[in-house]
């Protein structure tokens, strides 16, 4: 533990490490603070309609990943959501257009034609999900908090100007994050959100448990033991990897190859496909809801009903499922087996036992899908566990959303990436890492 506190210590006297971690909070405060402003001409004091919907089921999910803007009526209502969809889809895309693929292929100039791409597509998402949330508004809040009048043309074109600017501007402090501070811009903004809902969810559990003496200190210790478990069970999930043995040839004097004495590995992860199939699972759950809320017979809102609770019993058990088909199909889109041993075979590497070629495709591809399978299962659990704790210890809903699903996964992830950066700098300068222990060596000249 001395170690490691001597580690942050050394983080500060290394200059570019520390202007990189400054710029990075700088930014990140001035998200928080856009976060809090309100959209012009709405009344800031009548949104306890718009904080309640978003108290508990799909919204609070929505709140969370926005930092809580979007309970404020906030310039960053839509928050970075927008630019991810929009990843997202260039990158399936990806897979059935030929030119995005030879983008994908073409290095540093390619990856600058994707990013445009994806920024103009964020635009265009956000100018339909912009007028979506207008909409919402004019249905949740009185008339009385639209002080440009009500349903108004002025209001609502200024304001999906006001929400689409705020996404470019959180999409552009995302990239300045990555190009000039620490770690990935985006992933922080999103962690940030995420994290800045934890005091206040802390805040009503310790009320629920202690105030309201429901069940006591002793049940919020079990709480905060299972938190601390579950976190580690994450970093376990992110980290795991498949190492398979890679042999590699050289060449001899006299042009025959024989082996060198080095072995290198190839590191297939356990969740290869990382939060992905979460995202695309809630996606995909929006849609019972919304197509059985079009009809008024009682099947049809029975069928609402349970899909828009996301800590009942249907909704779970669809929603895992879907987490696991989802991460077998990322997966295989996502780790070109092929390429991999295209490559290997090129640069003359084999596996042990396994013929170069098409045969090292297959044998990779088993193994994708033999780690990917209890992959995958992990992956349903921790999504479900929120649902899981408000049923078996009657978790306050706001609390549960951090025992597991998109956000756990994300601030794990985020954490891990920022920390292994972090750390390269620490070597590189012959400091020891924040995950290294030991004798903390003297900085070269």
């Amino acid at each position: 533990m001395k170690n490691f506190f001597e580690s942050l210590a050394n983080v500060w006297k290394i200059d570019e490490l520390r202007n990189r971690i400054t710029f990075t909070l700088l930014l990140l405060l001035v998200y928080r603070f856009g976060a809090h402003v309100t959209l012009p001409g709405i009344d800031a004091t009548a949104l306890d309609g718009l904080a309640g919907q978003t108290e508990k089921g799909i919204g609070s999910i929505i709140d969370m990943f926005t930092g809580g803007a979007f309970s404020k009526a906030s310039v960053f209502a839509l928050g970075i959501m927008p630019y991810i969809s929009a990843s997202i889809v260039v990158q399936l895309m990806g897979i059935a257009i030929p030119y995005l693929q030879k983008l994908q292929k073409e290095g540093e100039s390619g990856r600058k034609k994707l990013n445009q791409i994806t920024r103009w597509l964020t635009i265009l998402i956000t100018f339909v999900q912009g007028p979506g949330y207008i909409y919402n508004l004019y249905r949740t809040l009185p008339s009385h908090a639209f002080l440009m009048g009500f349903d108004s043309f002025s209001f609502l074109f200024s304001s999906v100007l006001i929400l689409t600017t705020g996404t470019i501007f959180a999409m552009w402090l995302g990239e300045k994050i990555t190009d000039k501070g620490i770690g990935n811009g985006i992933s922080l903004l999103i962690m940030v959100g995420i994290l800045a809902r934890l005091p206040q969810a802390f805040v009503q559990e310790f009320t629920s448990r202690i105030t309201n003496n429901n069940g006591g200190p002793m049940i919020l210790v079990i709480e905060i033991i299972v938190w601390l478990l579950v976190i580690i069970a994450c970093v376990l999930l992110v980290m795991a990897v498949r190492r398979i043995p890679v042999q590699y040839a050289r060449r001899t004097v006299s042009g025959e190859f024989e082996q060198d004495g080095n072995r290198q590995w190839i590191p297939l992860k356990l969740n290869a496909a990382g939060v992905m199939p979460i995202i695309f699972a809630q996606a995909i759950m929006f849609i019972p809801a919304a197509l059985a809320g079009l009809s008024q017979s009682e099947t049809s809102q029975s069928i609402a009903g349970a899909f828009s609770n996301m800590f009942g019993l249907w909704y779970n058990l669809v929603f895992g499922l879907l987490i696991v088909l989802f991460t077998y199909f990322y997966t295989a889109i996502t780790v070109p087996t092929n390429k991999m041993a295209d490559d290997l075979k090129r640069s003359g590497g084999f596996i042990p036992g396994v013929r170069p070629g098409q045969e090292t495709s297959d044998f990779l591809d088993h193994i994708m899908s033999l780690i990917t399978f209890p992959g995958s299962l992990f992956l349903a659990l921790i999504a479900i566990f929120p649902a899981i704790l408000v049923s078996v210890l009657d978790v306050q809903q706001a609390w549960a959303m951090f025992f597991g699903g998109t956000s756990l996964i994300i601030m794990v992830g985020v954490a891990i990436d920022t920390i292994q950066q972090i750390n390269s700098y620490l070597l590189n300068k012959h400091y020891d890492g924040l995950m290294k222990s030991g004798k903390n060596r003297k900085a070269v000249a």
